[in-house]
């Protein structure tokens, strides 16, 4: 159950920060794969320069942490820029989908560190088996998303019109 409950909160965070902040998918789910990005290729040497620091002990625990604040770093500065959704719908469909897709991407992350028993493994396990098909539909959706958002300058020129 440990492997839920983790991925239960962080779902409820990452879903109450993106509606709260009512920032469009499309840059968000491209930061999130930039931070995945960073985090493959700094994957295990991140945890141990964080553990030589001596802030917190090297360890399994110190590199998931790492790795998952490195994944979700650039999508939550975003978090504070950007363009928004006007709608309720818009809204909730964009913080379901930025939460899936950052999901899928600490499945790894967070791998290092969970201790896997009873549902948790068989939890664990389907995110693992399709977390490809995750991040490949949510990067593509990020991307049609951006190209669906009207950039300020054209709305003003439109409503002078």
């Amino acid at each position: 159950m440990n492997v839920v409950v983790s991925f239960a909160l962080i779902g409820i965070a990452l879903f109450a920060a993106a509606y709260a902040t009512k920032r469009r998918f499309g840059l968000l789910g491209l930061a999130l794969g930039a931070g995945a990005t960073l985090s493959q290729l700094w994957s295990y040497d991140a945890g141990l320069v964080v553990g030589s620091l001596g802030i917190f002990p090297s360890g399994p625990m110190t590199t998931a942490i790492t790795l998952s604040i490195v994944v979700l770093l650039p999508a939550i500065v975003l978090l504070f820029h950007g363009y928004t959704y006007k709608n309720f719908i818009s809204r909730a469909l964009g913080a379901f989908m930025f939460t899936l897709l950052a999901l899928a991407f600490l499945v790894e992350p967070l791998g290092y560190a969970l201790t896997l028993e009873g549902f948790g493994v068989e939890a664990y396990q389907w995110l693992d088996q399709y977390k490809a098909v995750i991040i490949s539909v949510g990067i593509i959706f990020a991307v049609v998303d951006l190209f669906l958002t009207i950039p300020v300058r054209s709305l003003e020129r439109r409503i002078k019109r």
